[in-house]
């Protein structure tokens, strides 16, 4: 766990700290990637180098994926070789012949604020209620996304499976939680709607008659932890 590469907005100010503990900086061909700055950085530093392991160091006061431990003392034990691995779940939208991967949370959303989408909604392929008038859906991860967007709307977070929340349905529609193992499958009988993950600059386009299916990815984020 020696080549590393750098990944945030001010990496430059941990360059000598990186070097003075043992590591070596490079641009590709990576051990591991420094995520240094908040969970933010983290997630989107997983999308911008996929199943590579991250080493999290903090230049945020939002950093629960942070150790309680200095930048220093996270770098000396990872490099002396006191470390473990941490996997967590991420989850994945297909449409349109596109995928979009992610560790939080994925959002289908109406595209125009003004107007709401009209969708139906099946898990497992077995239809949730009747057609469904709102804002969208969102699917969150135990690791980041419940603490997000979902319990935002929500008020409410999760540990393990799958969440399921409902963004401004005309109806009551309770949000769930579900195994995850379970296929969410989204079709736009009014849109148009977007899909999207957050931190990432990539989207899929759904017009009426389009579907999504979002389930638990075969892929895995990695995070170095420190061990004491």
């Amino acid at each position: 766990m020696k080549k590393v590469i750098l990944y945030g907005k001010n990496t430059e100010q941990i360059k000598n700290l990186v070097i003075s503990c043992g590591f070596e900086i490079v641009d590709s061909e990576a051990d591991s990637v420094i995520s240094f700055g908040g969970d933010g950085t983290l997630i989107a530093s997983e999308s911008v180098y996929p199943g590579i392991p991250k080493i999290v160091l903090k230049d945020s006061q939002t950093c629960k994926k942070c150790s309680e431990l200095s930048n220093e003392d996270v770098l000396l034990c990872i490099r002396g070789g006191r470390y473990f691995f941490e996997e967590i779940i991420k989850i994945k939208a297909e449409a349109k012949g596109k995928e979009i991967y992610c560790t939080n949370e994925i959002t289908v959303h109406n595209s125009d604020s003004r107007h709401a989408i009209r969708y139906t909604l099946s898990i497992d392929g077995k239809q949730v209620g009747n057609e469904i008038i709102g804002d969208g859906i969102i699917v969150a991860t135990p690791s980041f996304g419940s603490t997000g967007y979902y319990r935002s709307i929500t008020d409410s977070f999760f540990e393990v499976g799958i969440g399921l929340a409902f963004n401004n349905s005309i109806e009551q529609s309770d949000h769930m939680v579900l195994d995850e193992k379970r296929v969410i499958e989204l079709s736009v009988t009014r849109g148009p709607a977007v899909v999207y993950a957050d931190n990432q600059d990539e989207e899929i386009a759904l017009a009426e008659g389009d579907t999504v299916k979002i389930r638990k990815s075969s892929q895995t984020a990695k995070i170095v932890r420190p061990q004491k």
